[in-house]
């Protein structure tokens, strides 16, 4: 089985996402910088996956800042961590693993520069341990949801790849198959930089589940069919309301789902739910490169002079959503109270 990151010898390894499926290729980030640049380049991607990366490139700077004095390290981590946050603008999972990494500076820098640098890096591995967890317990947690012979239309990749491994969306279909359950999946090839025919597809060909790619805009049309019978989504913030940001075109799926009386599930960890947020209007959402649209593989197929508007992510309105499959129980509706019922259990 591939790793999506990795932690070995004060280096991190990374899957480059960015030459699937032709190449399987990893990337050994030496520096905070390099690894930064790989989370806005899109060779690591996924809400959890960039909450870890994030975790380890605090712990991987850190171990090379070289000072005695302690208020100029903290200086230095700070450094460390707002250059991280500056990568990826909407998944929350980002900054709340910047949170729990400057806790670990502010408890135990009493102790000593050294002591400080080891804690970070046990903490960045404790981080990493709990994704793999928490995925595993979200797809015992979502399986249900799916019966025997169950078609599932999903969007983008919200797999192993995705996170430290196994996967939020699809790690829910992972234990649904573990049980012995025959699925079928549908990938929606999510333009413009195809996370689904890539890298969805990719995946699943590898744990033998049986995987349709098709395009985005046939979507609707397939449900219409009546060939779907479920749609399963990860999600990049949740906001208390239930808003869910997620892949550019989500939103679509969630308003075809509906229209046809279709289930639409987020799945999620707890750590991409942001409280803080209110609503789905107060998500910050970003706007990646209008190259990413107007060219394939370096070559440009959009007349020149044409401008490209690419909003890497939607929000879907808490209305539209069926559940939010959790590591801790499948939340249903109201969101707003269940929410909060669930963060305190």
């Amino acid at each position: 089985m591939f790793k999506t990151i990795e932690w070995k010898k004060d280096k991190v390894v990374l899957l480059d996402q960015t030459r699937l499926p032709e190449q399987e290729v990893y990337v050994e980030c030496r520096e905070v910088s390099e690894l930064a640049d790989c989370i806005r380049r899109l060779v690591i991607r996924g809400a959890p996956a960039i909450g870890v990366a994030a975790a380890m490139g605090i712990a991987l700077g850190a171990g090379k800042i070289k000072t005695g004095d302690v208020r100029k390290f903290r200086s230095e981590v700070e450094k460390i961590c707002t250059m991280l946050a500056a990568t990826r603008p909407t998944a929350v999972n980002l900054f709340w693993s910047i949170d729990r990494m400057k806790k670990v500076v502010d408890v135990y820098a009493g102790m000593g520069i050294e002591v400080v640098k080891e804690r970070l890096k046990k903490e960045a591995l404790k981080i990493y341990r709990e994704d793999i967890e928490i995925n595993r317990e979200m797809g015992k947690q979502g399986r249900e949801l799916i019966r025997d012979g169950a078609r599932i239309l999903t969007h983008c990749n919200a797999g192993a790849l995705a996170t430290a491994g196994y996967g939020t969306a699809l790690g829910v279909i992972r234990a649904a198959k573990g049980e012995g359950k025959k699925i079928e999946v549908f990938a929606c090839e999510t333009r413009p930089v195809l996370q689904g025919s890539r890298l969805t597809a990719w995946e699943l060909k590898k744990s033998r589940i049986k995987v349709t790619v098709l395009t985005d805009g046939a979507a609707a049309f397939l449900m219409q069919k009546k060939m779907v019978d479920l749609v399963i989504t990860g999600a990049d913030r949740i906001a208390a309301n239930g808003d869910s940001a997620n892949k550019i075109g989500t939103y679509a799926l969630a308003i075809s789902a509906g229209a046809h009386g279709i289930p639409f599930y987020i799945a999620a960890p707890l750590s991409t739910i942001d409280v803080r947020i209110r609503s789905g209007k107060e998500i910050p959402i970003e706007l990646r490169s209008g190259e990413e649209v107007t060219h394939i593989q370096g070559k440009r197929f959009v007349p020149q002079g044409i401008k490209a508007w690419n909003p890497a992510f939607d929000v879907t309105p808490a209305e539209y959503i069926t559940a939010i499959i959790t590591e801790k129980g499948i939340v249903k509706k109201p969101y707003l109270r269940n929410i909060q019922k669930i963060m305190k259990s």
